[in-house]
This record gives C-alpha cells, sequence and structure tokens, in this order.
C-alpha cells in the first residue's frame, strides 16, 4: 500500500483556508541577520489589541533572523520575542537565562502570526521563537489561483511534515549558537504549535512514524514540554497509540467543543483532537476543551470563533499556556491547577492526568 501523506489534500485545504488566510500580515524588512525591532503595531496587531490585553512594548524585545540550512537548501526564518533585559517579570528575573519557546505554525501561517501568545509569554520571563516553515508558509496564497490545491496538498505532504520537524532543529541549533543564547536556559526549552504546527511539535516531542519497518524519530531531547493547539490526527495512519505512545514529556492541549474541520469529502471533529489527546503517552498530561469557537480561533484572527469567545478564548489559552510552562520549568505544578480552575466558566470539559 503506497504511504500517505500526513494530511489529506482535503485537509490540508480545509487547514489552509480556517487557519492561514487571516493570517496576511506584512513582514518586516528582510534580515540576513538579528535585528533588534521595535514592537509591531500593525493594523492586525491594533485590532487584537483592542480586545485581548497586550503587555506593554517596553516589556519585550523583538528580533528577526534568517538562516540558511545549506544542507537542505532551505531558508528558516524565526521572529524572537525576548524578555526586557534589567527587570523583574512575574518571577522571573530576566537578568538571567530565560526559558524559551518554539513555535510551529498552522499551514498558510508565517513567523508573525500568534502574537497574543509570543508577546505575552515574553513580556512575562519566557523567551518565544516563531519559526516560518517556507514549504507550506503564506507563501501558498500567492500564485495562480487554479493552482492553490495542488500548492497546498506539496504543503501537507510527508516530506514537508518532516522538513517542518528539521526546521525547529536547525533553528534552535542557530540561536543556541547565536550571541543571544548568553540570555536563554538551554535546560528550559519547550515547543508549541496550532494545527499542523501541532503535528510538528509532537514530532520533536517524540511522535514517531514507521516507514519501510524503520520508525522515524524526530523528537528533540532538549524539548521539556508541549502546548498542542487543535492537533489534527496524523491523517492516513491507522495506529495513533503507536505514535504518540512515545510522547512522554508533560503536555497541553487546548481545543475547543466546535473546533471542526468540515468540507465536501472531509470531516475532522473536536473528537479527533480528544484522540490524540488520549494517545499521547505522557504521564502528566491535560486537555482543555473551550465551549465554543472554531478551528482558526487560535490564531491571531478575531473574525471566526464568536465576538465573544474569541477574545475570552485567547486570554485564557495565553494565561493556561503561560502558567504550564512554569510549572515544567520550575518543576512545581501548584499554581497550574488554580489557572485551570480559574477559566471554568468558558470550559466544555477538562481531562487531566498527572
Amino acid at each position: 500500500m503506497p504511504h500517505r501523506p500526513y494530511f489529506s489534500a482535503a485537509l490540508a485545504l480545509a487547514l489552509g483556508l480556517l487557519s492561514a488566510c487571516a493570517q496576511t500580515e506584512v513582514a518586516p524588512e528582510a534580515a540576513t541577520s538579528a535585528v533588534l525591532a521595535p514592537a509591531a503595531n500593525s493594523a492586525r496587531e491594533l485590532a487584537l489589541a483592542a480586545v485581548v490585553a497586550m503587555p506593554a512594548a517596553d516589556r519585550y524585545e523583538v528580533r528577526y533572523f534568517e538562516w540558511q540550512d545549506e544542507a537542505r537548501h532551505r531558508m528558516v526564518a524565526v521572529k524572537l520575542y525576548m524578555p526586557v533585559q534589567g527587570q523583574m517579570l512575574s518571577g522571573f528575573a530576566s537578568t538571567n537565562p530565560v526559558p524559551l519557546v518554539v513555535f510551529s505554525h498552522g499551514i498558510g501561517g508565517s513567523r508573525e502570526g500568534y502574537t497574543y501568545l509570543g508577546k505575552h509569554w515574553a513580556a512575562n520571563g519566557i523567551a518565544s521563537m516563531h519559526l516560518q516553515h517556507v514549504g507550506s508558509d503564506r507563501t501558498l496564497w500567492r500564485g495562480n489561483p487554479l493552482t492553490l490545491v495542488s500548492r497546498l496538498q506539496d504543503a501537507a505532504s510527508e516530506s514537508e511534515a518532516m522538513d517542518r520537524a528539521r526546521d525547529l532543529h536547525f533553528a534552535l541549533d542557530q540561536l543556541l549558537a547565536d550571541p543571544v543564547a548568553q540570555r536563554v536556559d538551554a535546560s528550559r526549552i519547550a515547543a508549541a504549535g496550532h494545527s499542523y504546527g501541532a503535528n510538528t511539535t509532537l514530532l520533536v516531542a517524540g511522535a514517531r512514524v514507521t516507514r519501510d519497518g524503520k520508525a522515524l524519530d524526530f523528537s528533540d531531547p532538549r524539548i521539556r514540554a508541549a502546548v498542542i493547539l487543535s492537533a489534527p490526527p496524523f491523517y492516513g495512519e491507522a495506529d495513533t497509540a503507536g505514535i504518540l505512545q512515545n510522547v512522554h514529556i508533560p503536555t497541553l492541549h487546548i481545543t475547543a467543543q466546535d473546533d471542526d474541520i468540515l468540507i465536501p469529502g472531509y470531516y475532522s471533529s473536536v473528537d479527533d483532537r480528544r484522540a490524540v489527546f488520549a494517545a499521547t503517552g505522557s504521564a502528566d498530561k491535560t486537555l482543555v476543551v473551550f465551549k465554543a469557537g472554531s478551528h482558526s480561533m487560535f490564531t491571531d484572527r478575531l473574525g471566526t470563533g464568536g465576538a465573544v469567545w474569541n477574545p475570552q478564548v485567547k486570554a485564557a489559552t495565553r494565561d493556561l499556556s503561560l502558567t504550564f510552562l512554569r510549572s515544567v520549568f520550575d518543576g512545581n505544578t501548584t499554581a497550574f491547577e488554580p489557572e485551570v480552575a480559574r477559566h471554568q466558566a468558558l470550559y466544555q470539559d477538562v481531562s487531566r492526568r498527572h
């Protein structure tokens, strides 16, 4: 039987239309090395800040990197949010090395997305490096509309899924070799991602698929925890438990009751997100299911998931993920459960295993 990609063409199209079309922000001028930049104030970010509280711009710094992976002839561009030096930020002294999250976007996205997470984490003492995967980024929306489906098929291919995991490994190597690494604690690194990026995160967290009798291992031992937003199933793979049983690090899974992908010929419901959670081998794992929402509500996009639910879910996702990451980095889980309970009114249900 021929090997199928991680996502069908239909799923790729659905994820692209639901998640990425709203992330059409304009990137800053290309940078070939680290460039300190002021916090962006695009129209999208201003609109987001009007309904979701954002940290003051003087609490974080933004740096851009573009690294060329010569072995793969592939550019890996990132946007790095760093805590401002010289301040005590909610329990983390930013003059000391700070923890790091590596974030992977959904199909058709870019390093400019998910600002409500990157800014919040950095303003509260955790650096956040947002990757841009050139084989499945926002350039998919450019070109002949008649070939869009073909481009989405390529972006959802198995080879691209693997290259996305390699992007994360490579970017982490490059960052830790850069002078900015003096401000990063290499012993406290986590991965996070949304949709296709959630699958990328699971791969580097230990998920394995078998090809030609050999298990493909993309895990990175530097990753100590994972935040999984709206993870689709590893499509075409029947043994979900076999794929995810090797994910042993703490995981936080977040989805919504209406986190559905629905197009003619393909349907993926929130039950698939629950199945991913159930199959993950983590001894310490939490699943939060919000009452309402949508698949793309976890991007920066405001026009999805409901005018009331969207900002509330974003704020809760931001707060839950921050407290979860701190609990892992500090080895103290006492603050996480009260944080989960604080947003109880927003949940459909919560599953916690630890």
